[in-house]
């Protein structure tokens, strides 16, 4: 008998997507002998396959994907195949007009959930993203991302910290906005005083291409600190999960973390935690005076930190 195939479709940045995972687990939960794949960008989806999410993951950047956004487009064959082969499609993309709904039912989709949602100040944001679920009669209790590293990402993370017994400490002083961050010499002032009360423990800089310039000038005032840079999202998982606890902002990469289990300290400034905050009991989140991160002192911050 052939497996039963869902198809969730979800596009967005890091933190987006781990967002989404806790009503990816109710369909992975409710449906475990079916063949679960996820359609996005793939260095974000790679952090669910074959990691407890998805039998397999497929990039949408394919540029023969634009026709599904046109009406009645002339759809390529292989993705007219690929569209019909499931059984349920959940997606997440926003189709103000429809066009892409339309277009996937040509290709054969009978069941097709639209799941786009503008998220509000109603409830916490994977609430929102796990409600469409329920016209499935799936119903969300635990709201908090977990990610699941494979064997091979644990040994990247191993190999990385080898020779280093001390505990580490990470910091992440980027995040998608400028709004959200937090003064780079604050983060200075942090890691010196961390460097000095902590020891022995190392500090472990963690950024993406958009935080280049703040990693280098963090790694120039900080010497001796490790830097992960532009890892693969699963590796770092498996990293950060290793650190004793982890410092940063409303952002993708503190999603992570909370993710892969590691205590975080979350600083907030112009965003609502109860909405954007990770829903995970190791969390701390400090937020600013008047939502103004330049008005959060170090020393607000080191007296919340992990012991």
């Amino acid at each position: 008998m052939t497996k039963p195939r869902i198809l969730v479709i979800r596009g967005g940045a890091i933190g987006d997507f781990i967002l989404t995972l806790p009503a990816i687990k109710l369909l992975r939960e409710a449906f475990p002998e079916a063949h679960l794949e996820i359609l996005g960008y793939r260095h974000i989806i790679a952090l669910a396959e074959g990691r407890f999410y998805a039998d397999a993951v497929r990039s949408i950047e394919y540029s023969a994907m634009s026709g599904f956004f046109v009406p009645r487009s002339e759809l390529p064959a292989d993705l007219v195949e690929y569209f019909g082969s499931f059984q349920q499609v959940v997606s997440y993309l926003f189709d103000p007009d429809g066009f892409f709904e339309a277009n996937i039912r040509r290709a054969g989709v009978k069941n097709f959930l639209p799941a786009f949602a503008r998220i509000d100040d109603s409830e916490h944001a994977s609430r929102q993203l796990a409600r469409p679920l329920q016209s499935l009669a799936l119903f969300l209790d635990d709201h908090a991302a977990t990610v699941h590293p494979r064997a091979e990402d644990e040994q990247f993370a191993a190999d990385f910290l080898a020779g280093s017994d001390s505990p580490v400490i990470a910091l992440h002083p980027g995040s998608g906005s400028p709004k959200k961050n937090w003064p780079i010499a604050h983060w200075r002032e942090l890691g010196s005083r961390l460097i000095e009360s902590r020891s022995p423990a190392r500090l472990l800089l963690v950024g993406g291409e958009a935080d280049t310039a703040r990693i280098e000038e963090l790694a120039a005032a900080l010497p001796g600190a490790l830097i992960a840079r532009d890892l693969p999202l699963p590796q770092l998982a498996a990293l950060l999960a290793r650190c004793r606890f982890f410092v940063g902002h409303d952002s993708g990469i503190s999603h992570l973390a909370a993710a892969a289990g590691t205590s975080c300290v979350l600083l907030f400034g112009p965003t609502d935690p109860a909405v954007w905050a990770p829903a995970h009991p190791h969390v701390t989140v400090i937020e600013a005076p008047l939502g103004r991160l330049l008005k959060l002192e170090v020393s607000a911050v080191l007296e919340r930190l992990p012991q």
